[in-house]
């Protein structure tokens, strides 16, 4: 067996011999428990999150890519994360704002509005690049419009979630809430994307609490920013395996979005009714059930609505959905789920370490699925 056949977990057990490790002192290291990591390494409990990955692979001091068994091949033009990251970076460090042109408000509004296009649009590179000059100048609006810059970081946590910085898009959203203020409908948007950040740290029981307490704050008429934060709420109930809990936020939820008219999303939450039936499937993913998930997947895409969600919402759920399939062995769904994918918004896809995973598992498969071949070939994971 090559080293790209070999599951995941042998190799977690091979590397933590290495490092001469126990099972115990790894579980440790990682918050987990010792039966986790034993299921683990026996490939009883499927391993395809890629910050979980990631976290294994720092505490084992390996790249994460050798736990995947992939070889360092190059990836190809549009794979990986987009170029310009080191702007964004730069400039949520930039705490003076150097005096510029005198901007309007109306001018910012125009460009926040351009930026979530272009992010629900999934085009990454285009976003990355505008995002350091549109933090830099809703800077300048801040104390006219602090909604602009509340929405100018919230698009930024969200990139650097999706890019694997989730401590910089926690350090994003947490301004956000900051510039929010006293205002519970701005606070609570603004905590959408604390406990985004949150769950993609594995911090479950931090996010549940974040969300629920602003929830709670959210003042009657803002349906929409109430069920976005019942949502986050849910799924981190799911990574805290608290079912009972994963089902009262949800109804919850579901009887908001039955009260919520089409087209109301003024702070760009996407909630709704079909929404709230892709968080419970997601929901399923995250607490281990597959079967579930699956079932709920296949009800859920036939809800009118499906196709008026953004092309990155709809991209990243059927990213989480091939992972489904993948857990219950069906490797032609979860290759035909993720191709999918591909078709909605290439750079979820191809940009992305959680679609990069799925791809991976995938590629192994004798023969691959149609079509991840492609893919596997596209983001350099075969030569």
């Amino acid at each position: 067996m090559t080293s790209g056949d070999e599951p995941i977990g042998r190799r977690v057990a091979r590397w933590r011999v290495r490092r001469r490790m126990t099972q115990q002192m790894l579980a440790d290291r990682l918050g987990r428990s010792k039966s986790w990591m034993d299921k683990v390494e026996r490939g009883v409990r499927a391993l395809d999150r890629y910050p979980v990955i990631q976290e294994i692979a720092e505490v084992l001091r390996v790249d994460p890519l050798v736990l995947l068994g992939e070889d360092r091949t190059p990836p190809s033009a549009g794979a990986g994360p987009p170029d310009g990251m080191d702007g964004i970076r730069a400039a949520l460090a930039r705490y003076d704002r150097e005096p510029g042109r005198p901007v309007r408000a109306t001018e910012i509004e125009r460009h926040v509005a351009h930026a979530w296009l272009t992010y629900q649009h999934a085009h990454y590179p285009q976003v990355v690049r505008l995002l350091p000059e549109l933090l830099d100048a809703a800077q300048g609006v801040r104390a006219e419009a602090p909604e602009l810059l509340v929405q100018a970081y919230r698009i930024t946590s969200s990139v650097l979630v999706k890019f694997g910085e989730a401590d910089l898009g926690w350090l994003a959203a947490d301004r956000a809430v900051a510039v929010a203020g006293g205002d519970p409908v701005l606070a609570g948007v603004a905590t959408v994307s604390v406990g985004q950040a949150l769950r993609c740290l594995g911090r479950h029981r931090l996010a549940l609490a974040a969300t629920v307490a602003a929830a709670r704050r959210v003042t009657p008429g803002s349906e929409t920013v109430h069920g976005a934060l019942l949502i986050q709420a849910a799924l981190a109930a799911a990574g805290c395996g608290d079912i009972r809990r994963i089902g009262e936020l949800t109804a919850r939820a579901a009887d908001i979005a039955a009260r919520v008219g089409a087209g109301d999303d003024p702070y760009r939450t996407s909630f709704g009714p079909v929404a709230v039936e892709l968080a419970r499937v997601v929901a399923a993913v995250e607490s281990g059930d597959a079967g579930e998930a699956v079932h709920r997947h296949e009800q859920a895409i036939r809800r009118e609505g499906w196709r008026w969600l953004p092309a990155e919402y709809r991209a990243a759920y059927l990213v989480d959905v091939a992972r489904a399939y993948l857990q219950i062995g069906d490797l032609r769904g979860a290759g035909r789920v993720l191709v999918e994918a591909d078709g909605v918004a290439p750079a979820e896809v191809r940009c992305r370490p959680p679609a990069r995973t799925v791809i991976a598992e995938l590629a192994r498969g004798h023969p691959a699925p149609a079509g991840v071949a492609r893919l596997a070939t596209l983001v350099g994971l075969t030569r």
